[in-house]
């Protein structure tokens, strides 16, 4: 279970930064790419990981499995889904309503990102639960995996900024982030493993 939890943690940190990467490419179009569309995409991923974290912990207190685990990654994709299909009507629509590009990218912002942060940010306190065998081990581990998610958010960053945006349009990069985040919920969902309530 172990390589598992780990390798799907990785997945989930290069795929954060591969959607809030591409969340600048996206609204560009409609609000520039000045620090202030740059400031709230990245104030809204902050707070919808917080979020997520404090949510993914208190989902790992009851009955914590891989099945509940995988759940997360699917739902994760699902929601990264209408990022898909309605990012120019979603910008478009919030361009026309507030003037403002500062106001105008921080409700676009909202809008198209924030659900699909949270539960992303669910994964890495449900990860640490998964690996966590012992007290006395829980610091060594909890710091083991967020060196492997941090390592696929610095990845996904550098592929996705120096080359991904280059050689694919950005739906089929989405797509590809929800091929993946499928794929690992998939695989998580009908791994049968269980984690007992005294580890």
């Amino acid at each position: 279970m172990k390589a598992l939890v780990l390798t799907c943690a990785f997945i989930s940190g290069f795929c954060i930064m591969t959607v809030e990467l591409l969340g600048g490419k996206i609204l560009s179009p409609y609000f520039g790419g000045s620090v202030y569309v740059w400031g709230s995409i990245i104030t809204i991923f902050m707070l919808a990981l917080s979020i997520g974290y404090l949510l993914g912990g208190k989902l790992s207190l009851n009955q914590p499995s891989t099945k509940k685990y995988g759940t997360l990654f699917i739902a994760a994709a699902v929601t990264i889904l209408p990022l898909i299909f309605w990012h120019d009507a979603i910008s478009d629509w919030v361009f026309e309503i507030v003037e403002d590009p500062r106001y105008g990218s921080l409700l676009a912002s909202v809008v198209l990102f924030f659900i699909p942060t949270i539960i992303l940010g669910m994964i890495a306190p449900y990860s640490v639960r998964l690996l966590v065998s012992s007290a006395e081990s829980s610091g060594q581990t909890a710091g083991f995996l967020y060196f492997v998610s941090t390592l696929g958010s610095a990845l996904g960053t550098l592929a996705t900024s120096f080359y991904l945006v280059l050689w694919f349009e950005i739906d089929h990069v989405l797509y590809g982030v929800v091929f993946a985040l499928s794929l690992a919920g998939i695989i998580s969902y009908f791994f049968p493993a269980k984690v007992s309530q005294e580890s």
